[in-house]
């Protein structure tokens, strides 16, 4: 969990009320084009089968929305895998000695609340920890002892507002081995970290001691999309592979030891960091990952206007660019230099 800080910012107390007050009409004229365009469909003669679709989903995040929200400054990992593992199978005790350590981090731990490795996460990590994603389905599944009734647990009935959620709400993902469901769940979200459209988080996927899940799915990676250009080199950075519960926590926790978060301020993003980087390791910055900007350089900067709305950030040092955005592989890459260069420098906040 952070620990909050005030940064002593001129102007900030006069620019904090206009922001705010900007945010209300934002609020406001978002809610306004909600209306709207419920008032076209009714325009549209949309079929009661399409109503019913946007109704339920609506609804579904909305309540979703409400259960994240106190958490939403909480670390939190999902982890997914079969609903299908048994209690006795190495797999189950991986997950579930992962979900303990995630929690003796501060981590919550995110799962789907059913059987199997998401139960046996829950279990590691405890109630107090856990969050549940459930969804419901004519046959398995029910959710697990350790989260069915918590107020945390939030059930579902289609699995795209429940992929969501997973993405939307967590800042790591472990995947774990699994069927079509646990796949599926594995690619769309390298997918979405690698086009963007999901601020960069570990992606880990954990097997169990000597096991050979991932490191044939690797093999197909590396032989059949590597190999055949259909991913960039680069794109190998955005997930890990491992059997060791241990190197999985590390992955999760050391991502975030220097990197805080990130944020677009118009054509520029901008990298929120525990440590304000020494001239030398900007300069080397520049050097080996200059390729990540399409123009000017990588540079310290202060806290932009736009980010007054996440106070408890505004103390972090921060740097920024005109990022490539075909560049995502390689902005991990520059995450990981910068977490490995500053290490030694202090401790986060």
């Amino acid at each position: 969990m952070e620990k909050r800080r005030h940064l002593k910012h001129p102007d900030v107390s006069e620019s904090s009320v206009i922001e705010h007050v900007d945010e209300l009409r934002r609020h406001s004229e978002l809610i306004e084009e909600i209306k709207a365009t419920a008032d076209k469909l009714q325009s549209d003669g949309a079929a009661r089968g399409d109503l019913k679709i946007i109704s339920r989903a609506v609804r579904e995040l909305r309540y979703a929305f409400k259960v994240f929200a106190p958490y939403r400054r909480n670390r939190k990992v999902s982890v997914f895998g079969s609903a299908r593992t048994q209690a006795d199978h190495p797999t189950w005790k991986q997950a579930e000695n992962f979900g303990r350590r995630m929690a003796e981090e501060g981590w919550m731990v995110v799962t789907g609340a059913g059987g199997g490795i998401m139960e046996a996460a829950h279990l590691g990590s405890g109630r107090e920890m856990a969050m549940g994603l459930n969804i419901l389905l004519p046959f398995e599944q029910q959710a697990n002892p350790v989260i069915a009734g918590d107020p945390k647990l939030v059930n579902m009935k289609y699995f795209f507002t429940r992929k969501l959620m997973f993405v939307k709400e967590v800042h790591a993902v472990v995947t774990c081995p699994g069927g079509f469901g646990t796949l599926d769940e594995a690619f769309e979200t390298l997918t979405l970290v690698q086009t963007g459209k999901r601020d960069l988080m570990p992606l880990v996927m954990l097997d169990e001691p000597g096991g050979t899940f991932w490191s044939h799915w690797l093999d197909h990676v590396r032989s059949e999309l590597l190999d055949s250009g259909l991913i960039s080199p680069s794109d190998m950075s955005l997930f890990r592979v491992t059997d060791s519960v241990e190197d999985a926590v590390d992955e999760v926790i050391g991502f975030y030891s220097i990197y805080n978060s990130m944020r677009f301020v118009q054509d520029r993003l901008i990298l929120r960091l525990h440590v304000e980087p020494p001239e030398h390791v900007l300069q080397q910055a520049n050097a080996e990952f200059g390729d990540v900007c399409s123009h000017g350089v990588i540079e310290k900067t202060a806290v932009h206007r736009l980010e007054f709305d996440d106070e408890h950030l505004m103390h972090l040092p921060r740097i920024a660019f005109a990022f490539d955005r075909r560049q995502v592989g390689r902005l991990r890459e520059l995450i990981n230099f910068l977490n490995c260069e500053l290490e030694g420098y202090c401790s986060p906040s």
